[in-house]
């Protein structure tokens, strides 16, 4: 449990994490500002438009794109077109691609009654990344992780149309494992089988016939691709936090999708193995951890699972550990109150685990409880508020008074890390552009030429400041992992503001 730092008397840090705390339940102005939440979540789902490979639909919103990636998996004989680039590359990474998969089928889940006319555009965002997944799992004890090969692409500045660099396949299989990849994209179609259950249950039934298959695969040939497919995955999503948590993890989204008893037999007998309390201040695309805990909390709140209590106290060490008085030493805020953890990248981690702050709180309300933390309880009100002050600051309630949401209010970042974005249009500019002729527009310091409407940057530093630069690729690079759990709160905070 954490320590609680607001109950020593006197302590002058005590007094600073308490006017921290304040802030944190305030508008960083000293009016409120009038978010728009609602077009803030129908931009955050239009975003994943801008990111798809493949053959682009005749509904395709993003004009600005076109077709790209057509021949992707023929090298291995296999269909592999379609799916999300995962960032501001033109490389498919399939473990961060699953992971995007399962929070937007976790946002669909939990917050679909929120989503209003958005709610068609976040399930085609479901399924654009689902029927990839089933692409890339056609092939019995197979999962193809990877297309392209992330060193000649980030050698070049070249338009997805473009591409004319190597689009190498990558697999796991028996003899190579990849227990984390093929565990999160077992997780991910289980998740999205639920999106589509009654939706299209010919389909759910496929996507979890399909999960069932490949978590037996994942769970019997137990490895971490990033052993298997070193040079390739690493150091772009090497997975540093072991498989484990993604077995356990695909093991919670199968039994929420089929409520078969060996999936809970399987968690109960693989709880202390895989380790399911470890590192609970962490969430996103390499540590389920946490949101292990709060998915199969959600069960014990609601009186039908008291065998996984454990589980429950873990989710509650969680949500202490993030609290502004008691937060982790890996958890820090910034002076305007963003969270913060160190690293790359930094708003994945604030979108992931307010999302979990926001879900948490929400089972905690429909079963009237709180969470102990040392000699203070949080309510489900106080952790709404510690979400919604994340989100705000995202949209522009911050030091600079900057969305970070492209697109989004009057001052939003004009020179992301972003290939298509920066590069004129296939529309604009038909010509090929080359490899290192895409570099001038890489070091311009002229705004983007194309809009992507709702991608969410990196985001601003320890100290609240953002360069808008292409090169600072940790600040303002959008990543779909980012943006994903995004997608579930403004759909809540677009009904609650």
């Amino acid at each position: 449990m954490a320590r609680n730092a607001l109950s020593s008397p006197g302590n002058v840090p005590a007094l600073r994490v308490l006017i921290l705390f304040l802030l944190l339940l305030l508008p960083f102005h000293s009016i409120a500002a009038r978010h728009d939440y609602h077009d803030a979540l129908r931009k955050s789902i239009l975003f994943f438009e801008g990111q798809r490979s493949g053959r682009l639909p005749p509904d395709q919103r993003v004009r600005w794109r076109k077709d790209s990636a057509l021949h992707d998996g023929a090298t291995a004989g296999v269909d592999l077109t379609g799916g999300y680039y995962d960032a501001g590359d033109n490389i498919k990474f399939g473990f961060p691609m699953a992971f995007t998969t399962t929070m937007l089928s976790w946002s669909v889940i939990d917050f679909w009654r929120t989503m209003g006319p958005e709610l068609g555009n976040a399930v085609k965002a479901v399924k654009w990344g689902s029927d990839y997944l089933l692409k890339v799992t056609a092939v019995p004890d197979v999962v193809f992780v990877q297309v392209g090969d992330a060193y000649s692409d980030h050698n070049c500045w070249e338009r997805p149309e473009d591409m004319d660099t190597l689009r190498t396949v990558y697999k796991i299989d028996r003899d190579h494992p990849g227990s984390d990849v093929a565990g999160e994209t077992a997780a991910a179609l289980a998740a999205a089988s639920i999106v589509f259950r009654s939706r299209d249950p010919g389909y759910s039934n496929l996507l979890l016939n399909r999960a069932i298959r490949v978590f037996q695969f994942a769970d019997r040939h137990r490895g971490a691709y990033s052993s298997s497919l070193r040079s390739a995955v690493c150091p772009f999503y090497c997975d540093v936090n072991g498989y484990q948590d993604e077995l356990l993890w695909a093991a919670a989204w199968l039994h929420k999708a089929s409520r078969r008893r060996e999936y809970r037999e399987y968690i109960a007998k693989n709880e202390v193995i895989l380790r399911a309390g470890d590192t609970i201040n962490e969430f996103g695309w390499d540590n389920k951890h946490a949101g292990i805990n709060v998915l199969i909390s959600k069960e014990v709140l609601r009186g039908r699972a008291e065998y996984f209590s454990s589980f429950q106290h873990n989710a509650d060490g969680f949500i202490c550990s993030l609290l502004p008085g008691n937060s982790h030493p890996q958890v820090q805020y910034s002076p305007g109150g963003l969270i913060f953890k160190a690293g790359g990248s930094n708003m994945q981690h604030v979108t992931s685990l307010s999302f979990l702050l926001l879900a948490y709180s929400n089972y905690l309300s429909h079963a009237n409880k709180v969470v102990p933390c040392g000699e203070s309880t949080a309510s489900p009100a106080l952790l709404k508020r510690l979400a919604k002050r994340q989100v705000d600051y995202i949209l522009g309630d911050n030091p600079l008074g900057m969305s970070y949401m492209v697109g989004y209010g009057a001052h939003y970042p004009q020179r992301i890390h972003h290939r298509g974005s920066s590069l004129p249009s296939v529309l604009a500019h038909p010509a090929h552009i080359a490899c290192k002729a895409g570099s001038r527009y890489f070091l311009s310091p002229n705004p983007n030429p194309n809009l992507l409407v709702g991608a969410v940057v990196g985001g601003p530093n320890i100290s609240d400041y953002f360069p808008d630069s292409r090169p600072f690729f940790q600040e303002s690079e959008p990543t779909t992992y980012i943006n994903a759990p995004l997608v579930g709160l403004l759909a809540f905070f677009s009904a609650h503001p």
